[in-house]
Order: C-alpha cells, then structure tokens, then sequence
C-alpha cells in the first residue's frame, strides 16, 4: 500500500504542498538540502515531519527525475 506523505489542500498554506499531518512546505526540505543542510538538521527543526516521510519524499522524487530522463532521451533519440 503506498504511503501518502505530501498534502495539498487550500486550506492550509493556500494549497502549497506540505508534509501530510504538518503546516510544513515539502520546499523547505530541498531548501535545506540545496543549502547543503543535511536531513537530520532538517528533522531537528521540523520536528513534526518523520523521517520516513523525508526519505519516501525522496524516493518519489528520485522516481520521477529517473522517469524524466527517461522520457527526454526517448524524446531525443526518437526524433533524428
């Protein structure tokens, strides 16, 4: 079963993407990371996200950029 771990909703933070349970931007944590933070150091400020959720989170998003390329080399190679 796939856990759920970004919520969007317009009532909290005018539907920007959040960790499910929390007020917290699913930004903040590639913010964190893009700054060269680590995920522990995002955790110890954003206590009410579990780890589990950062590192599905990351899961998913490792999905779809290897999903991407994959559709941009077919595109590329496709198209000569």
């Amino acid at each position: 079963m796939e856990q759920r771990v970004i919520n969007i909703d317009p009532e909290i933070l005018g539907g920007t993407p959040v960790f499910l349970g929390t007020r917290v931007p699913v930004k903040n944590l590639f913010d964190y990371l893009e700054e060269g933070e680590t995920m522990e150091e995002f955790l110890e400020d954003f206590p009410s996200v579990e780890k589990e959720q950062v590192v599905k989170l990351l899961e998913i998003s490792r999905g779809l950029v290897e999903k991407s390329s994959q559709l941009l080399y077919e595109n590329t190679h496709t198209t000569r």
